[in-house]
């Protein structure tokens, strides 16, 4: 289930990530992984993520992930092995809300850019997740809330 979605104009993002290219079956084992060694980096440097965790994916293939793993940050940091400064872009986008289990999010994906479609927009190479709540906030995968959004061709 996704809520309404919205067309915004954002404004560039600074985050720090590891960038990952594996298969899609590899993706569940890498990604915690790599966000373990995201925010080990910025405490050990004293940087307070400037809000939820995500994942950045810089182009779409069914069988492989292209993607950055990260936490958006306001502070500069110093770049440590596999974690690096990376943007978010400043572009439009359309952007809605999953609610529920990471399980679904293939769905959520689906009836988002249905709508995106409908609604006479294009999709560009881009796209992330915001993961706002969930199994961490709770075992109730109804309280969970993951963020999407998709970069338009303008």
């Amino acid at each position: 289930m996704i809520d309404e979605p919205q067309i915004l104009h954002t404004t560039a993002q600074p985050i720090a990530v590891v960038r990952l290219t594996v298969p899609r079956s590899e993706i569940r084992t890498v990604m915690m992984p790599a966000l373990t060694e995201v925010r080990r980096a910025l405490a050990e440097q004293e940087v307070t993520p400037a809000g939820p965790w995500l994942t950045h994916h810089l182009r779409v293939d069914p069988h492989v992930f292209d993607l950055e793993v990260g936490v958006p940050v306001w502070s500069t940091f110093t770049e440590s092995g596999r974690v690096v400064a990376s943007m978010l872009p400043a572009a439009k986008l359309a952007r809605t809300v999953h609610v529920g289990s990471y399980e679904d999010l293939a769905y959520a994906w689906s009836e988002f850019e249905e709508w995106i479609a409908a609604e006479g927009h294009e999709c560009g190479a881009s796209m992330w997740e915001c993961y706002a709540a969930g199994p961490e906030s709770g075992p109730d995968p109804s309280a969970w809330r993951t963020e999407l959004n998709r970069v338009l061709v303008q």
